[in-house]
Order: C-alpha cells, then structure tokens, then sequence
C-alpha cells in the first residue's frame, strides 16, 4: 500500500522576502525567511491541505539547508528524498513587493544544491511509495537534473502512479535573460519549447499559465499553442488565467477557452502574486489526488490561489484544509484576505508549529520573589536559573511535552541555553506584580522588542484582572493586553495570558469564564490560557465553555501554581486532568522555593540545587500523569 499521496521533484530554496512593501528592492532594509522553490512549496502547500506529500531536492550541509529540512518537517512533509549536498550551498532568492503588478526577484543559483540533483538520487523505492509524481520545469532545463527527474516519471508510470507537471517557466533560469531579470516570465525560445515538448508525454496532468503554454507549445497563440501541446500528450491540461480563473482540457481543444471545464474565481485584492501558482497547484493536487471532478478540483486551486496573492509570502500564505473550507462555505468577507480576521486567525491557528498534547512546565521565571531572597544578587539569580534549566532538561530527557518558563532580565543565560533543546519555551513581558499591568522595558514603548525574540519563545503574560473592576482599570490592562497579542501575532509569536482573578477580588464558578470571554470579545485570541487551580467541577466547565465557544482552535490550558504544596497541587491536579483542554501545568514555587532560599545563603551548592529540584519537578510530572490517566484522557 502506498503511503505517500505526492512527491515533488525540483527546487528548493530560501526566500528572504522585503518586509517593506511599496519600495523598490534596492531600498529594503529588513527580510523575511521562508521556504521557497515550486516543489517546495507545493510540498508545503499539499501538507496543510491533508496529503501525505514528500519532496525530493538537495540542499547545502548548512544553517539554510537545515532550515529548509526543519521547516518542512514542521509542516508534515517527508523529507527522505531531502539529500544534503556537502559541496554546494542551497539556493537563494531574494522578493520583494513593488506594487500589483511588480515583483522584482533575484535567483541567487549560481552551482546550488539543488541543481545538483542526479538520477542516482532517484531511489525506486521511494517513489513507489507515491501516488503520484510532480516536476516543474526548471529541473528540464539541465541534463543532469532532466535525468533525476525523467527516472521519477518513468518509475512512476511502470508503477502505476499518476504525474503532473507545473510548467513554471523562469526564462533566466534556462539562461535566457540576465540575473535583474528574475521577474521576466515570457522570452521565446526554440531550444525551450523542443526541450519541453521531448518530456509532455511523460505525463498525466500539466499546469500553467497561457505564457507558460505559449513555450511549451513555441506559439504565443494560446489556442494553437494548447493544441501543439495536446498533439504531443494526452494529459489533462489545465491552462491559468489570472482573475478569470483556470480551465481544464480533458481532450481536444476547442475554439475558446471558456469552453473548458472551470471552477468559479474569487474577487479579492492582489497584494503579491509571487508563489500563487504553487498555492494554486497545491489546491488542483488536492482535488485530483482525491477523485474530485475538475470544477470541485479547480475550485479548491482557485482558492488556495487567492489566498496566496492576497498575503506575505508564498508558502506561508497557503490554506489548511480547515481554512480552506470555512472560505469556501462562507465565501469572501473582504476582497484584502489578510485582512479577514476570522481567516487570519483560521489561519495561524491550524498552521502553527509543533504539538503539544501535554504540557509539563517548570516556571522560574519568577523575577521580585527570587530578588527578595536573602542573599540575592543578580549574578546569582541568573546562576541559579541556569540550575533551573538543568533540572529541566534532567527530568525531559530529549522527551516532548516539557518546558520552561523564564525572564529575560535575570534569566537570559539560561534562555539562550534553552534553545535548540526541544522544550516548550515561555518567556513573560509583564513587570511583576504591577496592576494595571505594565511591561517590561526591554519590548519598548511600542513593543517592537518582540522583533528580536527567537521564534520558539512564547510570549507570556500575567495580567490581574477582574470582571468587576473600575472601567478605568479594565481599560487600560485590557488596551495593553490587546496591544501586546497583536504584536506577538505580528511577529510570529505564540502567545499565552495569565489571568488570576483571584488576587483581584471575590471569584466565584463564572468569574474565570467571564475574564475569558471578555478578552475574545477584544479580538485577544491566545494560544495558551494560564490559569489558577479551581476545585470547583462547575467553574472548570464554564471556562472550558467558554474557550470552546470563541476557538476550537486553542492550544489549550496549563495550570499555575501559585505556591501550593505538592499535595494540593496533586489534589488540583486530580480535578482539572478530568477536562481534555487542560493539557498540563506551569509550575514553579512549589519546585524551587525552598532550594532557592538554600543557594542564595550557600547553605546547599549547585549540584544539590539541581538534584532536588529535579526530584520534585519529576514527582509533579508524575502526580500530573497519574491524574490525567485517572481522568481517562
């Protein structure tokens, strides 16, 4: 049985793409990094949508080819066919956004990985894992990289599965026009159209733009030129045609293009066509792969399409299956898709990275508590942090479903440590204890700190909020908290707010659930909900109700612990591992207090600090495991 739906074949690349939109490419100043190269992205783009898709490309033995391999993992795309090339450095492009209709681009391919790609990279066994096979056409433009990727197609068809071909014809990629001319998409070329023609009937389904047949078929007649195609394959042909949509061609050609097969076009505003034909293929590939008819197939194509020129990027913008559907169902709400709310939380939340069902946190980031300590400097503060993370890192062992959370301003050593060890992150923004909350100076007035956060860093909020404060206080911590997502969002940071009614007044069942609804009403959707322990079964339910209610896509709910014993904590833990939305705990107090007033007095030393810490972390994580085992869940 195959266990892959696609395999792409072809380039791969980073994107570094000008966050600054509206200037010419020479003027920017600051990039984004994303994936980049047809296969790539369609790999990508497939994955988001529910296929079980693959990749098969080189890529540099260094910090870009690792970030390609990484970033496709994330998105669930199989990386064996991804080979690591130890002589050539992986390819580069540089975007940028001029306006609607210009997007200067540079390839930077000069001996990259992979145009490296040989047909002994090509394992048969692989691709008989596949039901299908997709090339693009710059890997047919060298004889090296034609040989891996005809051994693909043929393999693929004595095995039964089916081929495509996105045409993606780049004339300065086939040498046909100088390095400032990436954004060129048509030059006419004899050589080109011969080269292309040689391989159409190699395959089942070939895509492209009416510019991408005129040289597949050396007529920029688009009819004649989808007929000169047709008369060298019987592929289903399936020709773009920007806002108008795309049509499909089963057999013969007719006398106009609006008498092939379409499925309907959706009215948004082009922002950046750039990766919208991979964004489209993405959707056509979904829809062939799973027997649609070919308007339901050029349906989903047209969407993904839409998505794509309407946001930053080109992989990032592509739809998951959710997205995609709601968008269908509920139509267009706003021509600008990036500035759909509903859809732009849609989604980040089903494209996030990484999963956690289990969320076993160790917080030290306790800032005024271990300032207060007798004994205390900062040079041990951010010593004993340190021995914090080692305790940490002891009890996860490598393991998913562990973290951390720790300051910036005493704990940095022990945050940069951190990365790159598998564990949850969380770092906070607040200054402790203030009330209307107040940030730490480190993000600036505007936020803009958050722009030098790594990525994996979650940001972590605790805000002491009731429902029954003054308007005035309500005012002011609910406009920085808002402020405070939207800039966490805008940098690509998960987010996680703490709320503690309870040291703000009176709490009874609903209060929990009103704070939270309270903020969804702001437009503040976290990733993560921090929350104080309630023994109450009702209060729990109200405020997982009320988190369901506004986002089925939560990550979900850890537990604080706000120095309670380990015995109250197992007793909290008891009640809350009952409901699937509590996935854990974020604790700290209960698990370094003790040992931290030792350390600052040099009454235990470090190796001692570590070991106890670790033992009582452990039993926490214990306690939790047994309660969520006994909650059936």
């Amino acid at each position: 049985m195959k266990t892959l739906d696609v395999i792409t074949i072809g380039r791969s690349s980073v994107d570094l793409y000008g966050a600054q939109v509206g200037g010419r490419l020479e003027d920017m100043s600051s990039f984004h990094k994303y994936i980049g190269g047809s296969p790539t992205n369609m790999a990508a783009g497939t994955a988001r949508l529910g296929l079980k898709s693959a990749v098969i490309t080189r890529v540099g033995d260094e910090h870009m080819g690792r970030f390609i391999r990484e970033q496709l993992q994330s998105e669930g795309v199989d990386t064996r066919g991804v080979i690591t090339d130890p002589e050539r450095l992986t390819a580069l492009v540089i975007l940028g956004i001029r306006d609607q209709e210009q997007f200067p681009l540079i390839f930077y391919r000069e001996n990259c990985a992979d145009m490296a790609l040989h047909a002994d990279d090509i394992d048969p066994d692989f691709i008989s894992d596949a039901r299908s096979v997709v090339a693009t056409g710059t890997h047919l433009s060298n004889p090296r990289t034609e040989a891996a990727v005809i051994k693909a197609l043929r393999l693929a068809h004595e095995q039964g599965s089916r081929t495509a071909l996105d045409i993606d014809y780049r004339p300065n990629l086939w040498g046909l026009s100088g390095h400032g001319d990436g954004e060129n998409r048509f030059i006419a070329s004899d050589a080109v159209t011969a080269k292309l023609q040689s391989t159409l009937h190699l395959f089942d389904l070939i895509v492209g733009t009416e510019e991408e047949f005129h040289i597949a078929g050396g007529t920029t007649d688009t009819i004649a030129a989808l007929r000169a195609v047709r008369a060298v394959t019987n592929a289903t042909l399936v020709c773009k045609r920007g806002p108008m949509g795309a049509v499909a061609f089963t057999s013969d050609i007719s006398d106009c293009l609006d008498d092939g097969q379409s499925g309907p076009g959706f009215p948004i505003e082009v922002f950046n066509v750039l990766g919208a034909g991979d964004g489209f293929m993405s959707g056509l590939l979904k829809g062939w792969l799973d027997n649609e008819d070919w308007p339901t197939a050029l349906t989903y194509a047209n969407a993904c399409g839409a998505f794509a020129v309407s946001r930053h990027g080109c992989a990032p913008a592509y739809p998951s299956w959710t997205e995609l559907q709601v968008f269908l169902k509920r139509g267009v709400k706003t021509p600008a898709l990036r500035k759909d709310a509903e859809l732009e939380q849609i989604h980040w939340a089903t494209n996030r990275k990484g999963d956690w069902p289990t969320m076993r946190v160790f917080a030290f980031d306790h800032r005024m508590q271990m300032q207060d300590l007798l004994g205390a400097t900062p040079e041990k503060i951010a010593a004993f942090k340190e021995l914090c993370l080692q305790a940490c890192a002891e009890v996860a062992q490598d393991r998913k479903g562990y973290g951390l959370l720790c300051d910036w301003r005493l704990g940095r050593d022990a945050l940069f440590k951190a990365v790159g060890q598998g564990l949850w992150i969380g770092r906070p923004v607040e200054l402790p204890g203030s009330r209307p909350l107040q940030i730490e100076e480190e993000l600036g007035p505007d936020f803009g700190g958050l722009s030098e956060w790594p990525l994996e860093h979650v940001v972590k909020c605790l805000c002491f909020y009731h429902p029954d404060d003054s308007a005035e206080t309500r005012a002011e911590q609910e406009a920085t908290v808002t402020r405070l997502f939207h800039a966490a969002r805008r940098n690509g940071l998960e987010f996680l707010l703490e709320v503690i009614p309870s040291k703000a007044g009176p709490v009874g069942d609903e209060t929990t659930a009103r704070v939270i609804q309270r903020f969804y009403d702001l437009g503040v959707y976290p990733d993560w909900w921090k929350l104080e322990p309630m023994t109450s079964a009702a209060a729990w339910q109200a405020t997982c109700e009320a988190i369901e209610r506004n986002d089925a896509h939560t990550r979900g709910i850890v537990v604080l612990g706000l120095g309670a014993t380990e015995a109250e904590l197992a007793d909290s833990f008891n009640v809350a591992a009952h409901y699937p939305l509590v996935k854990g705990f974020a604790v700290g107090r209960t698990i370094f207090a003790e040992h931290a007033a030792a350390y600052m007095l040099d009454e235990i030393t470090a190796k001692d600090a570590v070991s106890r810490m670790t033992d009582s972390y452990a039993r926490l994580c214990k306690y939790w495991d047994i309660a969520r085992e006994k909650g059936g869940i």
